[in-house]
């Protein structure tokens, strides 16, 4: 997902929803088109600049331009992160929503449980081209395997670790750090004097889940079963927990303060001289929209144990990214489809991703030299070499909930002082998993 501005929050509401099972979506009655009647699609797009207005910016010129070429009008609701998901699941029990919509591209198995997703069959993905047009990483985060996506990717992003470069010349120090070992070691030398070695979100759900899930991997961990059951408290899992929120816990380089964080401020801190690291997607337009010159910071692939970046326990992000949806009972599918084909068009895909310092999911338009910069050449390196999917099971979004709530309070623990043992995680995790079904 883009920019982790807050987690999702629908684990009560998603049971609403699969009980639904595909009550519907479209636009509301007036003014609507419909397949003989082009008319008018509603579109809701997630935030994906440094704030609403931002996005409209962006995304409205664009709009104009399918709509001269169409005759279709495109009637466009940014949609902050926080309300993002439960309106979408709202929106599939009431049967009053958009045509089109964008969704954080972890949250695909969920939602297309419900069933109220235009499945992407063969027939469908060839009237916007064809699958083969997307990269297969980014296909592998539009839901469960075996099972036609329910979406298709408008936006791909990846974790790396950014470094402020003015922070480690005083510190005397030549290089970033490429294994977690050398992060502690590193950001021991850079916290002192009110200023912190690495920036987290402690209070982000979404922002936790990803940064264990990563660790996860790298312990051998999947936070699930392979037939699809919640599986928090193996020791891959307990012990990856543990690794992130030991940062505060045990190595003191994230400041206490970084416990409540959840709008982004860590990004604020390391754009103010107060925070040397932190592991982000696609940071660049943030920094620069803090006033924060490209030249002030350096980006390298996330760390792992050891060696480099790699498959398996040498993964370094999750696959991160939107992507765009269409509600099944959407009274305008033709116009939603011609949509769909343009915003996942090179030309569109090139301008989008441009503009918001993402890397394109279709295959030709990321060829484009502009993807190939230093602020986005490790990113997609990594999403190519170094990503892994999150779990593509129904009950995703419950466990961003349950074990990203369990890691906030963990690093509330830490910020109060009180211990954070092995056993402590594990607590947490055995009360996060009891939250979930099927278990």
């Amino acid at each position: 997902m883009r920019r982790i501005r807050a987690a999702a929050v629908g684990a009560v509401t998603l049971s609403l929803v699969l009980s639904a099972a595909a009550c519907g979506g479209g636009s509301p009655s007036g003014g609507s088109g419909d397949n003989s009647r082009p008319g008018t699609l509603t579109y809701w797009a997630s935030n994906q600049g440094a704030n609403l207005e931002v996005d409209k910016k962006v995304l409205q010129p664009e709009l104009d331009k399918f709509e001269k070429r169409t005759g279709i009008k495109v009637k466009l609701e940014v949609v902050p992160w926080s309300d993002l998901l439960n309106r979408i699941l709202t929106a599939t029990t009431s049967g009053q929503g958009p045509d089109v919509l964008n969704i954080g591209n972890t949250w695909s198995a969920s939602l297309q449980s419900s069933g109220a997703l235009l499945p992407w069959d063969e027939k469908n993905f060839e009237r916007i081209g064809g699958r083969d047009r997307f990269v297969e990483s980014a296909l592998g985060s539009t839901g469960v395997r075996g099972q036609d996506p329910a979406a298709v990717p408008l936006y791909s992003m990846a974790y790396a670790l950014y470094y402020n470069k003015k922070m480690f010349a005083e510190a005397g120090i030549s290089k970033p750090p490429a294994t977690w070992d050398e992060l502690v070691a590193t950001g021991k030398r850079l916290t002192k004097d009110g200023k912190a070695g690495i920036g987290v979100e402690g209070s982000n759900l979404s922002n936790n889940i990803h940064q264990v899930f990563v660790l996860g991997k790298q312990h051998g961990a999947d936070f699930f079963t392979p037939d699809g059951k919640a599986d928090f408290t193996s020791d891959g899992a307990v012990a990856a927990v543990k690794q992130y929120v030991d940062l505060m816990a045990e190595h003191r380089i994230v400041a206490k303060g970084n416990a409540e964080y959840a709008q982004n401020q860590s990004l604020s801190d390391f754009a103010r001289n107060r925070t040397a690291m932190v592991l982000w997607q696609t940071a660049a337009a943030t920094f620069k929209a803090q006033g924060m010159d490209d030249s002030a910071w350096g980006v390298v692939p996330a760390p792992v144990p050891s060696g480099k970046p790699g498959r398996g326990t040498a993964v370094n992000s999750m696959v991160a990214g939107i992507n765009l949806a269409v509600f099944k009972n959407t009274k305008n599918i033709d116009g939603a489809m011609k949509f769909v084909e343009f915003m996942t068009g090179d030309e569109e895909q090139k301008i989008l991703n441009k503009a918001y310092g993402s890397i394109p999911p279709v295959t030709s338009a990321q060829a484009d030299p502009a993807f190939n910069t230093p602020a986005l050449a490790p990113l997609r390196r990594t999403l190519a070499t170094s990503a892994a999917a999150l779990p593509q099971v129904p009950e995703e979004s419950q466990f961003e909930t349950v074990v990203g709530t369990a890691v906030k309070e963990l690093f509330a623990d830490a910020a109060a002082g009180r211990p954070v043992t092995t056993a402590s995680v594990r607590a947490k995790l055995e009360k996060a998993q009891q939250q979930m079904p099927n278990t």
